[in-house]
């Protein structure tokens, strides 16, 4: 007998049990999708090439633009003199190898390193070494003399940092390329210079903290990063396929997925952080700000086109006003892709312009960098299909030495794309595959 009160109406439909279940059994798969993306695969292989590259070629082309003046600028004969650079170290604990020696050997051949490294991370050869060389390059001139930059080292400065932590070569490098001629030759062999390489670092990592040059947390991070690839290095020697070797891979690949977010983080920080504070000030707010750079002789490497823009009034408001509102809008438009891949093209293109008309190359090249994390992957195998068709294109001779300095390079087998032990199935660069196939790869379009 019904106890519902006359009038009452029917009494509403029960859910169905089933429903629950079916919800809570999706939500189940979509995260166990996600916790197999995450830990599966490094995430962004072409973005994280495009950083290691643009950032390597920017600290190289900087270190030899600079070369004749290196000794004003790092060196013992520099402004910011030695025992400056003393006092301000022990003050803040910041890492530095140009002061342990106060000769100018000792700065030569701390400079030489720094090109050299510079040169074999562009190249993506031992990427995963040569990044650490190249970390230490950077915060060892940069410390040294903190005055010494025009922003762009900042972005570097960082950046040094997160791409040791990034699996960075597996795409548009040596390293890739001698992983995939050793999966197609079956062939065996020794890798000694990857060891090499780290046993230096495990040098440089202990002098570090005998002389205690530097924070002891940051001797601990380089201390865990040394013994977890020599651990890495042992796994993959006595059982390549094994669970040890399998493990690495996995956390190789949150590190390098968790290093991938931070630096789209930073740079949407750089971005949000510059919009706001131009907000603040009084002459970005009346249009004007663009107008007193545009009128110094220090930011005036063509004279007559920084007049032609400061002289008319309109463009000096539109390019301010623009400026600040693509600054500030960036960040907001990271989930709308077609939104974010227009105002990332008007950045680009504003970073250009400060190259051309401030004369800030150096800067520029590494904001344009910074931003490429964001560029789509379709696009990214466009270009590098391009790049493949113009080196196509070169005469036959050059065609056949380039083919056989590949052949020598691919006779060692040992490591993965990223300069680091290799694994059953390692991933091979695929610059020929269909846009469409790739899009959805993207950690970022």
């Amino acid at each position: 007998m019904s106890t519902r009160p006359p009038g009452s109406g029917p009494a509403p439909a029960a859910r169905p049990h089933g429903t629950l279940q079916s919800r809570a059994r999706t939500a189940s798969a979509a995260l166990a999708r996600a916790v197999g993306q995450i830990t599966g695969r490094a995430l962004g292989p072409y973005q994280s090439a495009v950083i290691r590259i643009g950032f390597a070629a920017t600290w190289l082309f900087f270190l030899l633009r600079e070369f004749p003046h290196r000794h004003e600028l790092y060196g013992p004969d520099g402004p910011w003199s030695w025992e400056l650079a003393e006092r301000l170290v022990a003050s803040n604990n910041a890492f530095t190898v140009l002061l342990w020696g106060s000769g100018g050997l000792w700065f030569e051949l701390v400079y030489a390193v720094a090109v050299v490294s510079a040169l074999l991370l562009a190249l993506g050869w031992r990427t995963r070494a040569t990044s650490v060389f190249f970390m230490i390059g950077v915060l060892s001139l940069q410390n040294r003399s903190v005055f010494m930059g025009d922003g762009g080292d900042n972005v570097i400065h960082l950046m040094a940092l997160y791409l040791v932590l990034t699996r960075c070569a597996q795409v548009w490098s040596l390293d890739a390329r001698r992983a995939a001629r050793a999966a197609e030759r079956e062939v065996p062999a020794r890798d000694a210079a990857g060891p090499l390489l780290w046993l230096v670092l495990g040098v440089v990592l202990v002098v570090t903290a005998q002389k205690g040059a530097t924070g002891s947390l940051l001797i601990v991070l380089f201390a865990a990063l040394w013994t977890a690839h020599a651990v890495w290095w042992v796994a993959d020697r006595n059982d390549p396929k094994g669970e040890a070797r399998a493990l690495f891979d996995v956390i190789g690949n949150l590190v390098h997925n968790a290093a991938m977010l931070i630096i789209m983080a930073e740079v949407c920080l750089i971005y949000a952080t510059a919009g706001w504070y131009k907000i603040q000030g009084s002459r970005w707010q009346d249009g004007t700000a663009l107008y007193y750079p545009l009128n110094l002789d220090y930011f005036s490497p063509w004279p007559a086109l920084s007049t032609l823009l400061g002289s008319s009034g309109v463009l000096v408001m539109l390019l301010s006003y623009g400026t600040v509102a693509v600054q500030v809008a960036f960040p907001f438009t990271l989930f709308n892709r077609r939104v974010k891949n227009v105002l990332l093209a008007l950045m680009m293109l504003e970073h250009a312009g400060i190259a051309l008309v401030l004369g800030l190359p150096f800067f520029s090249l590494a904001m344009i960098t910074a931003d490429a994390v964001f560029l789509p992957t379709a696009f990214l195998l466009w270009l590098g299909s391009r790049t493949a068709a113009v080196r196509d294109r070169l005469p036959a001779p050059l065609r056949r030495r380039n083919a056989a300095a590949d052949e020598d390079r691919g006779t060692d087998r040992g490591t993965d794309p990223d300069g680091e032990p290799a694994s059953a199935e390692p991933q091979l660069p695929a610059p020929s595959a269909p846009p469409h196939a790739e899009a959805g790869r993207s950690v970022s379009s």
